[in-house]
């Protein structure tokens, strides 16, 4: 497997770690809107450190990037926010399979499109029937 793969598989261990975690702050200080104000604190500091260390001239073509592309944010913050909140009393588990179940939906049409500059896949049937097999995995491993 490629570097690229250990990384992205390392990304979906890290979602249900993030959401356990916080979710227990979140019950520990009795908020979970706190939590998530914390979380994105400690995410801002490290995301910032890598952009001054990797790439420090970005910042200046912001000005010129599509301002519906900074939407992208609210996205993290419903996301940490949800699963801080519902996480803890749903299960971890049973919470993520609905984040899973939606990501795998909102990728296919993204890249059945190319929405927002994605590669073009094409969603085949075999595709289709692919992600079917991918959401019915999910749910037999959460039946409870």
């Amino acid at each position: 497997m490629t570097l690229q793969v250990w990384i992205m598989l390392a990304t979906g261990f890290g979602i249900p770690v993030l959401a356990a975690m916080n979710g227990a702050l979140g019950r520990y200080i009795g908020s979970p809107a706190v939590a998530a104000c914390v979380l994105f604190a400690v995410a801002f500091t490290i995301a910032l450190v890598a952009a001054l260390v990797t790439n420090p001239g970005a910042v200046a073509k912001l000005p010129d990037a599509p301002k519906q592309w900074f939407l992208a944010g609210s996205f993290v913050a419903f996301y940490v926010l949800a699963i801080t909140w519902i996480g803890p009393d749903m299960g971890i588990g049973r919470a993520v399979f609905y984040v899973l179940l939606g990501q795998l939906i909102a990728a296919a049409v993204i890249d059945h499109f190319g929405l927002f500059n994605a590669r073009v896949a094409a969603l085949t049937w075999t595709r289709a029937a692919g992600i079917g097999l991918m959401c019915a995995g999910i749910y037999v491993t959460q039946r409870v």
